[in-house]
């Protein structure tokens, strides 16, 4: 139950000050900034872009200088997301090209573009230079010293010293994070180093087809916000998404802030299989067969995929950390490459086991994951093995479900209903058209409740719109993201095309969808019927943070014939579980770290200071080692003393919301309105 916040919790160190000198033969390896050059391929792909854009695009936009404003700032805000390495006289002069990106999409001749994403690199060696040679210099970890990372709302420095005092910071943060790892002088330079150089050397291998997708997602994202341009690497990325097969390890990877953090591992797959990793490990080295490993703290996550995935039968070997104890020492897994298919993103059931509660009803879970092709048919399978086992009720799990399939959605939700309107969809000149189920079969017609986050969004909120409009079924959890356009995949390449797959592909909105009550999910989400607590309040979060979101509306509902059964019920539910989550550990647990995140949210630095972040390192380790025991005690497990120490899998299946939903739909049951199980 982890607020996700930036929350830097490291480890036990010595020595307050500290100063380096070791061989320079590393540090003084030298990279060229790369030559990049618009390639036949991207004067092709430019043109035929703003073609499909400007033509069939929902939003109907011109290309003139307005919206090549727009995208001039977005490509300058990418070049230096953090302000860090161009100064404002920099931006100053690039301002001569605020009016030329419209112009060049249409010919497609960007190279001015190319040299500006050139002179990023140059500037960025040049600071990583820096770095190294502060590396040098003596640090006081002893005097009270800050580092501010979030640099969203500053403006770019005036003055070198600025730009420096910025590095500094950012140096010595790297160079305390080691520190409190337990790492000496010598090791931290060494380190340190290894790292700067590596990220120049991936600097010096950038291609011209980085610069290219970078200045086409501007122009896309200054359009409309989910509307973007695919390199032909991405492209492949998407189909597998959609198709849930690839070659690697069977891990979901996710960044946190400098980390590489395994999210999950795919059930019998290799990572799996070594039963040496978990949810939640930091994975901060990447070694390919017997070849030293390759430090990746700070890489971006596609580097990192690229370097862990491979070929069936080969051995990649990771180095890891446990959890949030950054300062334990590392663990080496070796792994071998297989073919992998992605279950864990597959629709999976379950009768739900309650671990700290009691159920009064056998209750049924169906995990949604993606609405990727053919999930409705892996949803019926589903529903079948749970009938066979009699449930007396279902929970429908969408957390962090981002969408997927519009026709998915559509027919997954027909398994639930006997037949009727599901969607709108409106295209861009205003046509309705209404997606629904008519084959008049009900494939589950018992007690349903749907469990959402602020993650679940499109397809995932026309389900739960349609569910809820209905009166089928009961929401539970967090607001929705409040995605409510639809989005066409389609590649760039034509037949007998010369480029052949060279030209990627395209991602832009084509429709808006409705509820069937006329509403749109658009910025607003589904609102469940029962909240559950959370630290994110709706207005900073989701779709309406996108500055180029297509705006709210609603249309004319359809007609359509709800049931009250369940929204009869919605009071009285509320009341029991706002009673029972008063009292539930988990529950409290989940308020104070919504307390917490609240008051330090709009922090924007961190301590350079040893003994501040020991103090706070401590506090957060006794906090969570609290936790855990009290966790292993309710669950009548022996405690253990230090967060190092392997955990039982049983704290694993221990997850409140659920649980929580399950009890809910228990509750429904209880009062009377489902009496028969579902047939």
């Amino acid at each position: 139950m982890q607020i996700v916040k930036r929350v830097f919790t490291l480890p036990l160190l010595v020595s307050l000050c500290m100063s380096f000198s070791i061989s320079a033969s590393i540090e003084n390896e030298s990279f060229e900034t790369p030559k990049l050059v618009e390639e036949s391929q991207h004067v092709a792909a430019s043109k035929r872009i703003s073609s499909w854009f400007l033509r069939y695009h929902y939003k109907k936009t011109k290309l003139d200088d307005e919206l090549s404003a727009k995208v001039y700032k977005k490509f300058i805000e990418n070049l230096d997301y953090n302000k860090s390495i161009f100064l404002q006289k920099d931006v100053d002069q690039f301002a001569k090209y605020e009016d030329k990106f419209d112009d060049a999409i249409k010919s497609g001749e960007l190279q001015f573009a190319f040299d500006l994403y050139e002179e990023s690199i140059k500037r960025r060696i040049e600071r990583y230079d820096y770095s190294i040679k502060l590396l040098d210099d003596k640090m006081d970890f002893d005097k009270k010293d800050v580092f501010y990372y979030d640099r969203e709302d500053v403006e770019w420095p005036k003055t070198l010293a600025e730009q420096n005092e910025f590095w500094r910071q950012k140096t010595k943060y790297d160079a305390l994070n080691l520190k409190l790892t337990g790492k000496d002088i010598p090791q931290i330079k060494e380190t340190l180093t290894k790292r700067y150089v590596n990220a120049k050397r991936r600097l010096s291998q950038t291609q011209s087809e980085d610069a290219f997708q970078l200045v086409m997602n501007a122009f896309a994202s200054s359009i409309e916000a989910h509307t973007s341009y695919l390199s032909p690497r991405n492209s492949e990325r998407f189909n597998i998404d959609m198709n849930l097969e690839l070659e690697g390890i069977g891990a979901v990877l996710q960044p946190v802030d400098e980390y590489t953090v395994i999210r999950s591992l795919v059930p019998g797959g290799p990572a799996d299989k070594t039963a040496k990793l978990k949810p939640e490990d930091k994975i901060i080295g990447v070694a390919q067969g017997k070849d030293d490993f390759v430090d990746i703290v700070g890489w971006r996550l596609d580097e990192v995929v690229e370097l862990i995935k491979g070929k069936k039968g080969t051995e990649v070997r990771l180095q890891v950390i446990r959890g949030e104890n950054i300062g334990g020492a590392s663990k080496e897994v070796v792994i071998i490459r297989d073919k992998v298919y992605l279950e864990d993103k597959s629709v999976d059931s379950h009768v739900f086991e309650p671990v700290t509660s009691s159920l009064d009803s056998k209750i049924g879970v169906i995990t949604v994951p993606s609405f990727y092709n053919d999930v409705s048919v892996d949803v019926k399978a589903e529903i079948k093995k749970l009938k066979d086992q009699n449930v007396s009720g279902v929970v429908i799990d969408l957390r962090g479900n981002g969408g997927g399939s519009l026709i998915e959605s559509s027919l997954v939700t027909g398994l639930f209903i006997d037949k009727g309107p599901v969607v709108q969809i409106r295209n861009s000149v205003g046509n309705i058209d209404v997606r629904g189920d008519y084959d008049g079969v009900t494939y589950y017609d018992g007690p349903l409740t749907v469990l959402v986050d602020r993650y679940s969004a499109s397809a995932s909120e026309i389900f739960a719109a349609a569910l809820q409009d209905y009166g089928r079924a009961l929401i539970v959890g967090e607001q929705t993201f409040g995605k409510g356009t639809v989005q066409q995949f389609k590649p760039l390449g034509q037949r007998y095309d010369r480029f052949d797959k060279k030209l990627g592909s395209v991602k832009y909105t084509i429709a808006k969808f409705y509820r069937i009550n006329g509403g749109s999910t658009q910025h607003k989400g589904v609102v469940p019927d029962i909240l559950f607590p959370s630290a994110i309040e709706s207005s900073d979060w989701g779709e309406s943070q996108m500055d180029t979101a297509l705006p709210w509306d609603n249309i004319r509902s359809v007609q359509y014939s709800p049931t009250p059964t369940i929204s009869s019920q919605v009071n009285s539910l509320t009341q029991r579980h706002n009673l029972r989550i008063k009292s539930e550990p988990e529950f409290l647990y989940l308020e104070s770290d919504i307390a917490e995140y609240k008051q330090e949210k709009d922090r924007n630095f961190i301590s350079l200071n040893e003994k501040e972040r020991l103090a706070e390192k401590e506090e957060n380790k006794i906090k969570n080692l609290a936790r855990l025991n009290e966790r292993l005690t309710r669950l009548g497990l022996e405690n253990v003393k230090s967060l190092e120490d392997d955990t039982p899998k049983e704290l694993e299946k221990l997850d409140p919301f659920l649980e929580e939903a399950a009890q809910i739909i228990s509750d429904l049951i209880s009062a009377g309105q489902f009496a028969k199980a579902a047939k």
